[in-house]
Order: structure tokens, then sequence, then C-alpha cells
């Protein structure tokens, strides 16, 4: 028979084994703790593969969820530091310590790559800036064809190139152990090529009058005009009398060059003034993104073009009191394209408190020309209070011309003076 002793020694003898063996052993004190985390940092130190890693990842692990179950004590004094939270700390240090030991990786490399044909796509090179993009690429060829003995055998632009180096990569294996010299030399080179577009002159970094220059803005200038202050005033007023004699659309253009670079009140005026004269078409798109601010001026520009397509964005403008002014502006640019669409919406604001505003729409309906427009001008000419409302509504019958809006002008002969002189223009016309 077997004595006490003899029965305990098995267990003795088995946790012995568990902690030779490396099996974790409770830690139930800040002690415990920080001796294990001393030991992983040495751990982490030597280690040479990404096992070794793998080790003292699940270590740190294995010592979080020991220190989210140990009850520490808190320290006495407020302003001291709890201990579970400097280990806590001390935890979260080393896990950054290991991410930094590990790789590189393939993915690290392909990574860079797609980045760096995103920025190629994405940014706008000035010529310079092109040929040093396409130098970088080329060169980062070179060094993956001598890094994986494997020729890309690709075609293209720079940023299909990339594409193709990318693919490429994806469908080899290396071994963050095995091949680790072969990784490094990857990422040198992506870091290298990263770099190299990253210094590469973007059309961004040019500052706006190396940018019209770039573009050939100031070509219209003689020696003796780039004298004017500012050149680019003169240059746009040389572009509105280009267009104005042929018609030459890149001459509209450059206008909307400057107005798209030229940031001060003084040129975005004058643009959109030469535009206003010119009404071109080609810039119907451009100025429908300023008018879309409410910009005045962009709406009377609109006016000018005659494009339907700003129907609907000015048509927004009058709905409701809102600001008399704009709403004038938008009327008299609705009544200039004339589209029968727009009828009933600015009919509406023959209502309006603001007479300005009845006025406008009033002569908008007379230039729209649309019948249906008669009955309401009508009751405006019979009732509205402001005498110049009166004598727009009598002068939007006289534009429609037909024989029952023209009765009703005439039948208006002893209102005020105003109307009276629109009534006399149909008696002289019959």
């Amino acid at each position: 028979m077997s004595n006490g002793d003899d029965e305990d020694a098995p267990a003795e003898e088995t946790a012995a084994e568990e902690t030779a063996s490396g099996d974790e052993v409770a830690l139930t004190d800040v002690e415990d703790f920080q001796s294990r985390l001393d030991d992983v940092d040495a751990t982490l130190d030597d280690a040479e593969t990404e096992a070794d890693l793998d080790d003292v990842e699940a270590t740190l692990d294995a010592t979080a969820e020991a220190l989210e179950a140990a009850d520490l004590p808190e320290p006495d004094d407020d302003d001291e530091q709890p201990p579970a939270e400097a280990i806590e700390e001390r935890i979260d240090g080393l896990r950054s310590d290991l991410e930094d030991a590990r790789g590189p990786y393939l993915e690290d490399v392909i990574e860079i790559v797609e980045s760096v044909a995103g920025t190629i796509r994405e940014t706008r090179w000035t010529d310079d800036g092109a040929g040093e993009v396409e130098a970088a690429v080329t060169a980062f060829l070179e060094d993956v064809d001598e890094a994986i003995d494997a020729d890309v055998g690709a075609s293209g632009d720079a940023a299909e190139l990339l594409d193709a180096v990318g693919d490429t990569l994806g469908g080899i294996s290396l071994d963050p152990d095995g091949d680790s010299e072969t990784i490094a030399a990857l990422l040198s080179a992506a870091t290298e090529l990263d770099d190299a577009v990253e210094a590469a002159e973007a059309w961004d970094d040019l500052t706006v009058r190396e940018q019209l220059t770039e573009e050939g803005f100031y070509d219209v200038l003689t020696s003796e005009r780039r004298k004017d202050y500012p050149p680019e005033w003169s240059a746009v007023k040389l572009y509105e009398k280009q267009y104005q004699k042929t018609g030459d659309p890149e001459a509209v253009e450059m206008i909307l060059l400057a107005l798209e670079k030229l940031t001060s009140d003084f040129m975005e005026e004058n643009c959109l003034d030469s535009l206003k004269r010119i009404g071109p078409e080609e810039a119907v798109d451009p100025v429908l993104q300023r008018a879309s601010k409410r910009d005045k001026l962009a709406i009377d520009v609109l006016g000018k073009i005659g494009s339907e397509e700003a129907l609907d964005t000015l048509v927004d403008f009058i709905d409701g009191d809102g600001d008399p002014a704009l709403q004038q502006a938008t009327l008299r640019s609705l009544g200039a394209i004339g589209s029968e669409e727009a009828t009933q919406a600015v009919a509406n604001r023959l209502d309006a408190d603001n007479p300005d505003v009845r006025s406008a729409a009033a002569r908008s309906l007379g230039r729209v020309g649309d019948t249906r427009a008669i009955e309401p001008l009508a009751d405006i000419l019979a009732d509205d209070p402001e005498e110049s409302v009166r004598a727009s509504a009598a002068w939007a019958l006289v534009q429609i011309g037909t024989e029952s809006a023209l009765e009703t002008v005439s039948s208006h002969s002893d209102d005020s003076y105003l109307v009276e002189a629109e009534a006399e223009k149909v008696t002289r016309s019959a």
C-alpha cells in the first residue's frame, strides 16, 4: 500500500513537466506579469523566423487574457497609474514591436504597386512629370525582372504596366523566411518607385500662371500686350474677339480656363461678361455649374446662350419668394431662353410679393410668347396695383401679338402713361 506522499508524487511531477514543456502557469501578481513580459521582450529580440514571431504573439495573447482575469490591486493614490493599466500598455508596446519585426511580405510590395498605379491614373502630369513617371516605371520593371528573374512582358501606359506587374507578383509565392532577400529587393524597388512618382511634376504643383502658360493661354498676346495689367484680362478680351470673328471653340476654352483658374472677383466678372456677350454653346456646362450656386452673372450668361439644358436649374430658383434680385435675373434668363416648358413656373411668379419680380415675370412671359400666358397677363394688366407691373404685362401681351392679346392691351388705353404707351403701339400697328 502506498503512503500519502507516494500518492501526491505523480501530480507534482506532472506540474513540473507542464512547466518545463512551456505550458502557461498562472499569473497572479504584478511581478509575475512583468517577468512574463520581460521574457517575451527577450524572445522577440531573438526571433529569426515568422514561426518564432507567431509564438511571441501567442504568448502575448495568453498574457492579455490572464490580465483580464487577474484581480490586481488598485493603487492607494488616485494619481498613481493602476498596475493593470501599466501592464496593458506594455503589452500594446510589445505588440507594436512584434508587427515591426514581421515581414517584409510580398503583399506589401503589391499594395505599393497598386497604390502607385492609382496615383498615376488620378493625377494630371505636366509634360516633364509624365516623362519622370515613365522613367520611374521603366526602372522599376527592370528591378522586378532582376529580382524574380521573370519578364513581365507587358505593354501600355505606365499605369497599365504596373497593373501587369501586380498581376505577375500576385501569381507567385515567396516565403517571408526563405525568400526574405527577394522580397526585400522588391520592396526597396517599389518604395523607390513610389518616391519617384511622388516627386514627379504634377499639374497641381504649378502656379496658376505656370498652368496657363502650359496651356498656351498667353500665346494670343503680343509682347506689347503682355505689359498690360493684368495680362490675363487682355487675353480674355482677345479670345472674345477671336470667337466673334471665327467662332473658334478654342477661344471659348481659353476664356473658360481663365474663369476656372483666376479666382479674383475682377477676372471672374470679366470672364463671365465676355461669355455673356458671345453666348457660346460650348460654355453651357461650366457656366451651369456656377449658376447652380446662385451666381447671378452666370445665370445671365445662360440666358444669352439660350440652352434649354439650364431650364431645370433656373426654374428651381424662382420657386417661392426668395432673393428678389436672384429671381429677376433668373426670370430674364428664362425669357431669353424662350422655352414654353417654363411658362407655368414663370406665370406663378405673377403673384410674387415683390413688384419687381412680378414685372420681370410678365416680361419673361412676353419673350417666351406662349399664348397660355395671355389670360394671366390680362389679369395683371387689369388688377395689379403697380403701374410698372401693369406696363410690363401690356408689353408682354404686345410681344405675344395674337389678336386677343392686342385687343386686351387696346382696352387699357386710358390707363397710366406707361400702359397707355403700350396701347398706342397696338393702335399704330393696326
